[in-house]
């Protein structure tokens, strides 16, 4: 018998995703060793592709048939083109890598709570990313979730637990996208407790668009929202959101809080200066997230910290207020435990495509509400 250590499988994966803001492509080159417990993972390469304020619109404004077929070929092509600066970035070659795993852009996300038929849509065709770097790509990862009873998101919890967890500790990971999420992790992965917390960066990044004509994509640095005043009945209103009222497992999308929202908001809010509606809508983000740890995270884990990802730690008063909100419990940014926050959702689907090829469940049920953990991903030779 071969005495010497087998060694565990090494592969160099691409990972992209666009969220729900709609913004950029995010790619990431990382090395992944292993995979379930222990995987580990070497970020090589980040990139991030804004997406012209024009194409933005597009995506949001897409609601045919046509339409949305256009918006598939379309987005593969971008997210091809990110994969292969990425795999530049990182010092290597298309051949080179193993596999890519592409999220896509999510066009309708449609659980339980909002459809008989429960189902989830992301568009960027696999096959364009494929032929344009010669890479494999698995992509549509939260459909077999859904499949199996599930929601189909969030996904990151499974990287949040691979990544991050520390022995004997509950931490706290919170993504601030254009929704919101939290997922907590300890030692096993069944005890993991993730769920959309509401609002993110969805509704500032609306109002911004409407209150500055186009002229900014969000409330950038803050500039609009810091020199409002929060109104109290308007806030109220907008906590009256049912969504804010259902248990875990739970996850929303632009159907919630996207312009339908939005639009309304700004047509109900006339009468209110842009700027107390902006600061309104950064209160709306920070007391939804606030409520949701109080009333299914607080009472259950005691928590180390809260570690924050997503656009929406660039704005520095919704990171202000929400700090102050969740205090005395610490608040931090991702980057304190090693990682990048712009990198870190893009690397979980370098992760997800990697333990796809390995054949190893990703999903969380105790997130996702799926009868049971499945292989995620459809692979595009």
């Amino acid at each position: 018998m071969d005495s010497r250590a087998v060694l565990p499988p090494s592969r160099l994966c691409v990972g992209l995703l666009s969220g729900t803001s709609v913004d950029a492509v995010e790619a990431v080159l990382c090395q992944i060793e292993g995979t379930g417990a222990e995987v580990r993972i070497t970020l090589l390469a980040h990139v991030s592709r804004p997406f012209p304020p024009e194409f933005t619109h597009q995506v949001l404004a897409a609601n045919d048939a046509r339409a949305l077929c256009e918006l598939n070929f379309a987005l593969g092509e971008r997210f091809a083109e990110a994969a292969l600066e990425a795999i530049a970035r990182g010092g290597a070659r298309p051949e080179d890598v193993d596999v890519i795993g592409s999220h896509g852009q999510t066009m309708a996300h449609l659980p339980a709570h909002l459809s008989a038929t429960p189902s989830t849509l992301q568009l960027g065709e696999a096959s364009v990313i494929a032929e344009r770097t010669g890479i494999p790509v698995v992509s549509d990862f939260r459909t077999r979730d859904v499949a199996a009873g599930g929601q189909g998101a969030p996904l990151v919890p499974y990287l949040d637990w691979a990544l991050f967890r520390k022995p004997g500790v509950a931490r706290a990971l919170q993504n601030l996208g254009g929704i919101g999420n939290v997922s907590v992790v300890g030692d096993r992965l069944e005890d993991t407790l993730a769920f959309d917390t509401g609002p993110g960066n969805m509704v500032l990044d609306g109002l911004a668009r409407r209150i500055t004509q186009g002229r900014l994509q969000c409330d950038l640095d803050g500039s609009l929202s810091r020199e409002g005043q929060v109104v109290p009945a308007l806030l109220e209103e907008l906590l009256a959101h049912p969504f804010l009222a259902l248990p875990p497992p739970r996850s929303a999308g632009r159907e919630g809080f996207g312009d339908a929202l939005v639009t309304g908001l700004w047509e109900r809010a006339r009468h209110v200066a842009p700027r107390d509606l902006m600061a309104t809508a950064v209160a709306f983000t920070v007391e939804a997230t606030a409520r949701a740890y109080e009333a299914w995270l607080l009472p259950r884990f005691s928590l180390e910290a809260v570690y924050v990802s997503g656009g929406g730690i660039r704005n520095p008063v919704l990171m202000e207020r929400l700090t102050a909100r969740l205090s005395p419990l610490p608040v931090r940014p991702v980057d304190a435990l090693g990682l990048p926050e712009g990198a870190k959702e893009a690397v979980c689907f370098a992760l997800l495509a990697s333990e796809h090829l390995a054949g190893t469940p990703a999903n969380v049920p105790s997130a996702t509400g799926a009868r049971r953990r499945v292989v995620l991903g459809k692979l595009t030779p």
